[in-house]
């Protein structure tokens, strides 16, 4: 927008927005000259009527319209910012006439960039699908930059591990581990129910009820128990980490961290990772055990397995692989929920909103990269045998 100064002028009084004006506002839209007329006193205590004129006001022409503020008395900020909306409705060209020095530089004052209309995002889906693949690709990067810098500082330290921080390791553990046995407990007791109930429907039809041990006993200590384990920490303590590190972002305290000599991994990322190592396996066998008591219960009181010949026939039905198969995806869950949390808590910037953002994402994305680290655990372990 070009500014163009007449031979009209004007007092062009700068005053503090909120004054109270004598005169109030006009405003005349000359179509057929394409001009618009700005009249009396532009303080925030006489826009309404004119904004509201504005506001419906539409350009009858796509020409260069000329807005003249010859006839303004007076200008505050909140004029100015109305002025400046007028002339972007105008169009890009439209230019500013008679315009005193003062006016000029209350334009210049109010002239940044959120006023400035915003480009909508192109509509062509191939260019959104490279700017998104650029995104993710740069989202990759920094996690890779990430754990490389997580395993330059852990590797020492686990070389040397009376130097850890086995405090913070304890109380992580109380949060994420402990404080989580009621929650995961009650969920494997009832996912254990469910199928019980959803098979032995089936089995009763072929008199097959001694079946549900199978059913109850491989399905749980394989695939639900350490995969339910890993998606309520990933609700729980995964959008925790980032909730807590992000807010540390946010209010310094990681720089103060730095001041001090103390690395941000070795007080809050290493912590949190080795509670999750140690906790989700404990987690699993937890879980194990309350889900095959679920399956037991149905069984006995639905289906007329007892609870001697459910544990009679379990350790035939289900091997000790089976229930090493589920203990060993735990750490692997376990480092890809504290990885993610922590990650999306050292991404959080600017505001209060970006850590809430920093919570969802991390919970999302980590239940996203369990679910597909279980898929592969099962293709390797068919490919096993196991």
């Amino acid at each position: 927008m070009s500014r163009d100064t007449g031979n009209r002028s004007a007092t062009g009084d700068i005053v503090i927005a909120g004054d109270t004006a004598d005169n109030g506002a006009d405003i005349r839209f000359e179509d057929a000259e394409r001009r618009i007329v700005c009249l009396g006193d532009w303080r925030v205590t006489g826009l309404d009527a004119v904004a509201r004129r504005a506001e419906r006001w539409r350009p009858s022409s796509a020409h260069t319209w000329v807005i003249d503020l010859g006839g303004v008395e007076a200008l505050d900020t909140a004029g100015a910012l109305l002025l400046r909306r007028l002339c972007h409705r105008a169009g890009e060209d439209a230019r500013l006439a008679n315009a005193s020095e003062h006016h000029e530089a209350l334009m210049r004052l109010v002239e940044v960039e959120p006023l400035q209309r915003v480009r909508p995002m192109t509509g062509n889906p191939l260019e959104r699908l490279g700017r998104l693949t650029v995104a993710h690709l740069s989202a990759g990067l920094d996690a890779l930059g990430f754990i490389g810098e997580l395993m330059a500082d852990l590797v020492p330290r686990l070389a040397a591990p009376h130097g850890l921080r086995w405090r913070q390791v304890a109380a992580e553990a109380q949060r994420a581990g402990v404080n989580a046995l009621p929650i995961t407990g009650l969920l494997a007791f009832l996912m254990g129910v469910v199928m019980a109930y959803q098979g032995g429907s089936v089995l009763r039809t072929y008199g097959a009820n001694i079946f549900i041990v199978d059913l109850t006993g491989i399905t749980m200590l394989r695939e639900m128990a350490p995969l339910l384990v890993a998606i309520i920490v990933a609700g729980r303590s995964g959008s925790a980490n980032a909730a807590q590190i992000g807010t540390m972002r946010i209010t310094e305290e990681m720089d103060a961290l730095r001041t001090i000599g103390i690395t941000p991994f070795e007080m809050l990322v290493i912590p949190k990772l080795l509670a999750l190592v140690i906790c989700l396996p404990l987690l699993t066998v937890w879980a194990d055990g309350l889900g095959v008591f679920g399956g037991m219960t149905v069984a006995a009181g639905g289906y007329g397995v007892s609870f001697s010949a459910f544990l009679d026939r379990l350790p035939a039905a289900v091997p000790a692989g089976m229930f090493w198969a589920g203990i060993v995806k735990a750490p692997v869950f376990a480092l890809l929920v504290g990885v993610v949390g922590c990650f999306q808590g050292f991404r959080v910037g600017g505001s209060a909103e970006a850590v809430g953002r920093a919570a969802t994402v991390s919970v999302v994305q980590a239940i996203f990269l369990v679910i597909v680290a279980d898929a592969l655990f099962s293709l390797a372990f068919q490919q096993l045998g196991i």
